[in-house]
């Protein structure tokens, strides 16, 4: 089983390091942290990196890499989010802590990158400590408060009041379809990551929040899929025509215009000059005896048709 271990929690780059570790059989059952004292051993050992910014396995703790809103990060076991914690290690990557004690073949996958970040490490139990502690005041928060009903506004208060001012939020219901995220009534601002979508900004504002829906919304749904848009775009869609009301248009224009002279309407508009389309129509008056005595007795048409049927 192989790792890379990288360090770069810190400003300066040239102090960065990346280590790839194959590591001894015996490590896969026993804790993450054998992982970090061989990599603080090594990076200690090097002249230049011990000598200008010694670590110390105390002050350390090791992370993994987590990508968009999956917290089930998919590079890591499913029992990982027992043994983690979001840490603030790096400004350009969000690094969850692995617990100091957790077992590393239940928490890494071969070739995983692991990152080495400032700050004590936890043991599992501090950790899920910590989680329950959260969850607790989570909890107690949701007792004592009230979300507003307006989509998009993400404010609690008490049910009592006071209301919170100056509330933005959203006009229609979300809309989750696929992986796709995006407010129905902006449908131009889509979203793939669920901290993304959080952040798209609402497009109407009101005096306060409020916890009591407007009668008109009651029935109203909280969010859409794609049956919804796919039912809301046929009913905003142009009616098409049957083919009955295609021969009845037909019908209609028989009446005042030929067949022909529609043919005609249609090639200008594709901005083919007349003349053309006089010869053509001539060629096949020509071809099939239709010419009449007028056009027959033409000099300038008889010459045009005598060049066209040349070619």
């Amino acid at each position: 089983m192989k790792v890379f271990i990288h360090y770069e929690d810190n400003k300066d780059t040239e102090l960065h390091k990346s280590l790839k570790l194959t590591l001894p059989k015996s490590w896969k059952n026993g804790s993450v942290s054998k992982i970090l004292s061989q990599f603080v051993e090594t990076y200690n050992s090097n002249d230049r990196f011990g000598a200008k910014n010694p670590l110390i396995e105390s002050e350390l703790h090791l992370g993994t890499e987590v990508e968009g809103d999956n917290d089930d990060n998919t590079n890591h076991k499913t029992n990982m989010d027992s043994l983690v914690e979001e840490v603030p290690s790096s400004p350009c990557k969000k690094i969850k802590a692995l617990a100091s004690n957790a077992i590393t073949i239940e928490v890494l996958n071969d070739r995983d990158s692991i990152y080495v970040c400032h700050g004590p490490s936890q043991t599992v139990e501090e950790v899920l400590a910590l989680q329950k502690k959260k969850e607790d005041e989570h909890k107690q928060k949701l007792a004592s408060t009230v979300a507003c009903v307006r989509f998009g506004c993400q404010k609690r208060f008490p049910k009592e009041g006071p209301y919170p001012e100056n509330c933005t939020h959203h006009k229609s219901p979300p809309v989750f379809h696929e992986t796709a995220k995006f407010w129905s009534c902006c449908p131009l601002k889509k979203a793939y990551d669920w901290d993304e979508f959080q952040s798209i900004p609402g497009c109407c504002t009101a005096d306060a929040c409020s916890h009591v829906k407007e009668e008109k919304d009651e029935n109203e749904k909280s969010f859409l899929g794609g049956c919804d848009m796919r039912i809301q775009n046929k009913d905003n869609a142009p009616k098409l025509k049957t083919i009955d009301d295609f021969n009845s248009n037909n019908d209609e224009n028989s009446n005042s215009d030929s067949v022909l002279d529609r043919f005609q309407s249609v090639m200008n508009e594709l901005d083919i000059e007349n003349e053309l389309i006089f010869q053509v129509f001539a060629g096949m008056k020509k071809e099939a005896g239709m010419l009449s005595v007028e056009e027959e007795n033409d000099p300038a048409k008889t010459k045009l048709l005598q060049e066209l049927l040349a070619k």
